[in-house]
């Protein structure tokens, strides 16, 4: 007669207990959503893709330079702040309706990167108008349809006259003034800020070493160049902007 072998029963027993008491509870997790797609594998190699990126902050008196808080109207006719866009890697820019010049061309390649960028929800775009007197929200949702603007992260807003232009030369240092004496009556610059998920503002870096802080939003890619023989930055946009939405 052959001897009972005990080490194997024992590891039977075990696993039978094992089943016993482990498994339901399992089946529970996987029930009520403990267990779920974002402990998978693929997403713990997302996070680990997921890093600080090498764009700049920018700064003043040593302080990361963040946007200013806002509270404007957008072309719906919906109250939104700076608080709308948290969690979103967002451009922001300073146009209006009527502009004869540079605003058509800013607009353009914003919806070149809109479209770009189409998939990504975690995206948008903040345009201020320095016009509010004309350009009402009926007006800014008109301009959004010529366009092609349909990111629902993209809102263009309206709002007190002052209080734009106070945000566009003391928040973000991108000059705005009325100027009857050229074209349209009003001035601007024809910049881009890049902002990140947490409300901060960033830039690459130049060949020395010092933020851009700001990114030439008139010449498209395809130009190459602007008005003044400088190199387009709208591809340097795309790039890194693609760098914050992994951040």
């Amino acid at each position: 007669m052959k001897k009972t072998n005990y080490s194997y029963i024992g590891i039977a027993f075990t696993i039978l207990v094992f089943g016993i008491l482990f498994v339901p509870k399992i089946v529970d997790r996987v029930t009520t959503g403990d267990i779920s797609r974002h402990e998978s594998r693929s997403d713990f190699a997302d996070d680990r893709d997921s890093k600080l990126s090498d764009l700049a902050y920018i700064e003043n008196n040593v302080a990361k330079r963040k946007v200013p808080e806002f509270s404007f109207t957008n072309q719906d006719g919906k109250i939104i702040t700076n608080k709308t866009y948290k969690g979103k890697v967002y451009v922001i820019e300073f146009f209006f309706t009527s502009c004869p010049t540079i605003c058509p061309r800013m607009s353009r390649n914003l919806v070149q990167i809109q479209n770009e960028f189409e998939d990504f929800e975690d995206f948008g775009v903040a345009s201020f108008t320095i016009n509010p007197a004309h350009d009402t929200p009926e007006v800014l949702k008109a301009y959004a349809e010529s366009y092609g603007i349909v990111n629902p992260n993209w809102h263009l807003l309206t709002g007190d006259k002052e209080e734009i232009y106070r945000l566009a030369n003391k928040g973000f240092y991108i000059y705005a003034a009325e100027n009857a004496a050229i074209e349209g009556g009003f001035e601007h610059s024809g910049n881009f800020a890049l902002i990140d998920k947490n409300g901060y503002i960033r830039s690459r870096k130049d060949e020395f070493g010092n933020p851009i802080i700001y990114y030439r939003g008139i010449a498209s890619e395809e130009e190459g160049v602007d008005d003044n023989g400088e190199k387009e930055q709208i591809s340097a946009l795309k790039e890194d902007i693609k760098k914050l939405l992994k951040e």
